[in-house]
């Protein structure tokens, strides 16, 4: 597989380094204001990880791939004209989770509700596409509780900032903006203190705890909106705004040594993605999945091998990420794992898992962990990345009319990539 690489902004290693390790101290942000200061009480978790960001730059770096002159620096994309804001009686359409059960129940409604106003440091963003996620499958057929009635699902969203609260300075109007998951944190608790705000004791997550995507307009707070890369439009960003940014993640929580062996169970929208960033850091990449469609879709991205998801793969794996929201693969991709290796699940809901045998699932320091959520350096590391290495997310538009039908689509298995929901 050939993956597009910028290489005439190559520096050196040590650029590389230094830059990678601001945005790690930062959070990946270098804002005029911001909420919460990042900080690191020398957790060994915490470094663990910030040590595997500083390899795959430097792996980066080696293949003379540079992350560009700005990599330290937030970025603005063009201010994109405004489109109107709104009607002429200061309402909206938007899709609520009424009565959450099976998708093909009718468990989404379409309202119209009044435009939100933002507040202190919101901005307001006039929706134009939103990613469909797994996880607005689970918010919608239960297997999320909503935690309040009539939310609107979606956290993929790009648009058009069109409004500012009053103490709001981050972004101008008229800047096109990404909001993501997580959508705040309390900035204090212990976790968010050592910098691992991604464990949160009371975290905000946009489509869950706040009106998301589905809709014309929605609000977030700014500093948890995501400036966009101007080199990739609106369709095929959205999907790395979640897909892409937990996907990343889960990648850096497998722990694949540099020339290793990853396995990818499931290849819908996230690890689709996934799998281009590994390809690109020179990875061995085995995928095993279920649907002719998803199998296909590795071989053209350049998989080293594609197999159905109870198979085993052709080598040992050095990590792996679980995708499928299936516990019963956990063995199985356990089993799988050499020597000391990660098995990562990066779903926010998961089937029940099986009894484990110790002896062929654990022993030999194989390891068994979750993804729960990603910091918003990870996010916006991501996005660089993406952009410079070439990430192409494989859509499927719809009306933001039809969100029940790609919903649907998702759960029957009627597409591979992502769904995308345009206003």
């Amino acid at each position: 597989m050939t993956v597009g690489l910028e290489r005439s902004r190559c520096r050196r290693i040590g650029f590389v380094l230094v830059a990678a390790s601001r945005i790690l101290e930062q959070g990946g942000n270098d804002r005029q204001q911001h909420d919460h200061d990042y900080a690191d009480d020398g957790d060994p978790r915490d470094q663990e990880l910030d040590n595997v960001h500083v390899s795959i730059l430097t792996r980066l770096a080696v293949k003379n791939i540079s992350l560009g002159p700005a990599f330290a620096e937030e970025r603005r994309s063009p201010p994109v004209p405004s489109r109107p804001l709104t009607r002429q009686n200061g309402v909206m359409n938007a899709w609520v989770v009424h009565q959450p059960g099976p998708i093909d129940s009718g468990p989404l409604q379409r309202l119209e509700r009044e435009v939100p106003k933002p507040l202190g440091r919101q901005i307001r963003v006039q929706i134009r596409c939103c990613g469909v996620c797994r996880t607005d499958l689970h918010l919608a057929e239960g297997d999320l509780l909503p935690k309040r009635p009539d939310v609107t699902p979606g956290h993929e969203v790009v648009g058009v900032v069109d409004a500012l609260g009053e103490t709001a300075s981050r972004f101008a109007v008229g800047d096109r903006v990404g909001v993501a998951w997580l959508g705040g944190t309390d900035g204090s608790c212990r976790f968010c203190r050592r910098g691992a705000e991604n464990l949160c004791t009371a975290p905000t997550f946009t489509g869950w705890d706040t009106d998301g995507g589905y809709a014309d307009f929605c609000v977030v707070d700014e500093a948890f909106g995501y400036a966009l890369p101007a080199g990739i439009d609106d369709e095929h960003l959205a999907p790395l705004l979640c897909a892409g940014i937990i996907g990343y993640r889960a990648l850096v929580c497998a722990a694949v040594p540099p020339g290793g062996a990853l396995g990818i169970y499931g290849f819908g929208g996230s690890a689709h993605l996934t799998a281009q960033v590994a390809l690109a850091q020179g990875l061995r990449v085995h995928v095993l999945t279920r649907g002719e469609a998803n199998r296909k879709l590795a071989v053209e991205l350049g998989a080293d091998s594609v197999a159905d998801a109870q198979d085993s793969p052709p080598e040992p794996l050095d990590g792996a990420i679980l995708f499928a929201p299936a516990g019963e693969l956990v063995p199985t991709a356990l089993r799988a794992l050499d020597r000391g290796g990660t098995l990562a699940v990066a779903g926010i809901w998961l089937s029940d898992i099986p009894a484990l045998n110790y002896d062929q699932t654990l022993f030999q320091e194989r390891k068994l962990r979750s993804v729960t959520a990603n910091r918003r350096a990870d996010g916006e590391t991501f996005l660089r990345l993406a952009e410079r290495l070439g990430v192409r997310a494989t859509t499927v538009g719809y009306p933001m009319s039809e969100a029940p039908r790609a919903l649907a689509d998702l759960r029957h298995g009627r597409f591979s990539g992502a769904a995308v929901l345009h206003n």
